[in-house]
């Protein structure tokens, strides 16, 4: 039997505004009170100040001095340094995933690429993009790396971020993202180590480029 401890109260305020972040109500250079976020949430300042330290490991904030915490940018070089360390992590996870999977324990990966195409089907953009998150998460098991898993943990909502810029819940976007999981899945299935990995990277440089180029798109808007 397995314990998993409730999150704590900072690890909470961090997600929340973590979601925040990610889904652009807060944008690149806004300020984060403390007072404020204590006084909405009805916590302890000392509670957001360990939120903020989480946020920043997770490159969603930087703390700066007499200023507090604001949303990082979302520069060009954040994008691809965000990407480059993201597929180096995740090509580690489907190699060792592809090699160790035993009889039966492919069943929950099926299961939901199956409640996948359903989110495809019925336009649910955003339950879609979070079960492509959970797709990796479920893949830790055959791992059993939790330095792998920490680092995984800490980048997923920048490139959380990033990838919810790009697809903006775009219909087309899933799409691909969908053919991209049956092609992923069927490499897994037939132990292919070596095209699963060329499918993620192939798909996490579409990603990347398709953030850079929104990105792009919406500077030049803003001229």
């Amino acid at each position: 039997m397995s314990f998993k401890a409730p999150d704590s109260l900072s690890e909470q305020i961090a997600q929340h505004l973590g979601q925040l972040i990610i889904t652009g109500e807060l944008k690149a250079g806004d300020r984060i009170q403390e007072l404020r976020v204590a006084s909405e949430l009805n916590v302890s300042r000392g509670s957001v100040r360990e939120a903020y330290l989480i946020l920043a490991r997770r490159y969603l904030i930087d703390i700066v001095p007499r200023k507090g915490a604001v949303v990082s940018e979302m520069t060009p070089k954040h994008v691809r340094d965000v990407y480059e360390m993201n597929i180096l992590l995740i090509g580690q996870l489907c190699r060792r995933a592809t090699e160790a999977w035993k009889d039966d324990e492919l069943e929950p990966f099926l299961e939901l690429l199956q409640l996948m195409e359903g989110y495809v089907a019925n336009a649910q953009v955003m339950n879609f993009y979070d079960a492509t998150f959970n797709f990796a998460r479920m893949a830790y098991q055959f791992v059993d790396n939790p330095y792998l898993e920490d680092m995984l943990e800490d980048l997923q909502p920048a490139v959380r971020r990033t990838y919810y810029f790009a697809i903006n819940l775009n219909q087309a976007e899933i799409d691909k993202s969908m053919v991209f999981f049956r092609e992923l899945m069927a490499c897994i299935v037939a132990r292919d180590v070596d095209g699963a990995e060329q499918k993620l990277v192939q798909f996490g440089e579409y990603q990347r480029e398709t953030v850079l180029k929104r990105l792009e798109s919406s500077e030049a808007a803003s001229i």
